[in-house]
């Protein structure tokens, strides 16, 4: 059984209350995930901000434009602290995601540590080294390029 992990941090020239803000948002999720995914927020009357025990739907389109749909819950939530996702239905095994959020000198940094395991086996594990891997560290890199977009490059 395989248990893979992804980190990013990133630094940004904004205040934690403004990070917070924007990352405590389910409907910003769209801005910072690539086009080519067509990431749609699909749960109906969707509240502006997290809060542990919310269910959020989604429809993404990760592989040749064929549509998945994706059931995750908010299971933690510590205001200007960190929250957690968590997959309930989707493409993956398993799939824990935390967001930590630190103030710093000029601005606030934030950590993703992502824990997934791939569905089907040895198949899943194959997939995992084709494609999923370096298509889950680019959706990141994206992210990353969209946010120094939208709040400017960090500099300390």
């Amino acid at each position: 059984m395989s248990i893979y992990t992804l980190n990013s941090t990133q630094k940004l020239p904004i205040s934690l209350a403004k990070a917070w803000d924007f990352f405590s948002s389910p409907m910003n999720l769209k801005t910072i995930t690539p086009d080519y995914m067509d990431f749609r927020v699909t749960t109906p009357d969707l509240a502006p901000k997290i809060y542990p025990g919310m269910i959020i739907t989604y429809t993404v389109k990760p592989v040749m434009g064929i549509p998945l749909e994706w059931v995750t819950e908010i299971t933690y939530a510590q205001e200007g602290v960190c929250f957690v996702d968590e997959q309930r239905f989707g493409p993956y095994a398993l799939w824990h995601h935390k967001h930590f959020f630190k103030e710093i000198k000029n601005g606030v940094e934030m950590t993703d540590i992502v824990h997934y395991k791939m569905p089907f086996g040895w198949l899943g594990q194959l997939a995992h080294w084709l494609f999923v891997k370096r298509q889950l560290q680019g959706i990141f890199e994206y992210r990353t390029r969209k946010l120094d977009e939208l709040f400017g490059k960090y500099a300390e």
